[in-house]
């Protein structure tokens, strides 16, 4: 017995479910977009159809797998007493630390080194050198290499100087 051949109505709606695109489906199949448009669009409709006539007469769809497992998932979170919403702590002042404004690398001794180089009105070079030399051994870097980056900007500040 001979297989009944498809239409071109249900193989553009095999290839829509199988998540081709509508320029895909057209230049596979040797038809115009808009036919490949029109069965799309009567697809969704009539799926939509169906959808609104199973929730009147009280029809549930089965659950997909992706549902069951985000299901099993609250269930257990449940059991194991896990909240589902983080909660947020309060954090005291003097626990807080600011690791972009007020980086406690930057904040040893009771001075902020910003504070150092702007009182005392350091231009950028000699900035750099106070930042390195006050940070040297206190960030997770090698504090040699800090030492190096110091004297990097501090040998730029002489020749500048000796320059003038």
């Amino acid at each position: 017995m001979k297989k009944a051949k498809k239409t071109k109505t249900a193989r553009i709606q095999d290839l829509l479910a199988q998540g081709k695109s509508q320029a895909d489906i057209s230049r596979i199949l040797n038809v115009s977009r808009q036919l490949v448009y029109q069965v799309a669009r009567k697809t969704r409709e009539n799926s939509e159809f169906v959808s609104k006539v199973f929730e009147k007469v009280g029809y549930t769809k089965p659950k997909t797998r992706m549902l069951n497992a985000i299901e099993e998932t609250k269930a257990a979170m449940d059991a194991l007493g896990i909240d589902k919403k983080p909660k947020l702590r309060m954090m005291s002042r003097e626990n807080f630390q600011d690791t972009v404004n007020h980086p406690p690398h930057y904040r040893a001794g009771g001075v902020e080194t910003i504070d150092f180089i702007e009182a005392k009105d350091l231009n950028y070079r000699l900035g750099n050198v106070v930042k390195y030399v006050s940070r040297a051994g206190k960030k997770a870097t090698d504090p040699i290499e800090d030492l190096k980056k110091a004297r990097w900007y501090l040998d730029r500040e002489i020749a500048v100087r000796e320059r003038a």
